[in-house]
């Protein structure tokens, strides 16, 4: 199964379009979004093509294919909006035996860590910032963020098709 992990759109209907362009172009079977869907939060910029309205439309014209966690910046009133369930914390998802717990970040994320197995794999959001480590007893992945990098990393997600692997939108 290929799976595309993205995160922090924050109502960037430019980016919203740009990630599906690339969910379409990477053949994946599932989008797992790892939070911060609809709003900017108070410490962020307006991201390019603000519009949650659009990211609405968007979304939800992919809804089946779509996983998705709850990040810090996602509220009840998102879910009213949105076909497709968002305000869990987390969710495992198996791939041959291994979990990835997907989470945002903000409750669970290097410093605070789910219970997890040797192998699994931590995938989360919520710092802007792309990184994919072995740690040894489970793998850190974090896809940066789709509409609002942080730390001069680019706009980007990540494919998972056996190996996990960072990609920009560019």
């Amino acid at each position: 199964m290929k799976i595309m992990i993205a995160s922090d759109i924050h109502g960037s209907e430019y980016y919203c379009e740009k990630m599906l362009e690339a969910y379409r172009r990477e053949k994946a079977d599932r989008l797992v979004l790892l939070g911060d869907l609809l709003y900017h939060g108070p410490r962020n910029d307006f991201p390019e093509k603000y519009n949650p309205k659009g990211v609405i439309k968007l979304l939800n014209s992919m809804k089946e294919e779509i996983t998705a966690v709850r990040g810090n910046c996602d509220a009840e009133v998102d879910q009213m909006v949105l076909e497709f369930p968002i305000m869990a914390d987390y969710a495992l998802i198996d791939i041959g035996g291994k979990s990835l717990f997907t989470t945002h970040g903000h409750l669970f994320n290097e410093s605070c860590l789910p219970p997890m197995k040797k192998g699994d794999v931590l995938l989360n959001g919520h710092t802007h910032i792309p990184v994919v480590k072995d740690i040894g007893e489970y793998v850190f992945v974090n896809p940066g963020s789709v509409s609002l990098p942080k730390n001069g990393s680019k706009n980007s997600y990540v494919i998972y098709d056996g190996k996990f692997e960072i990609k920009t939108l560019d």
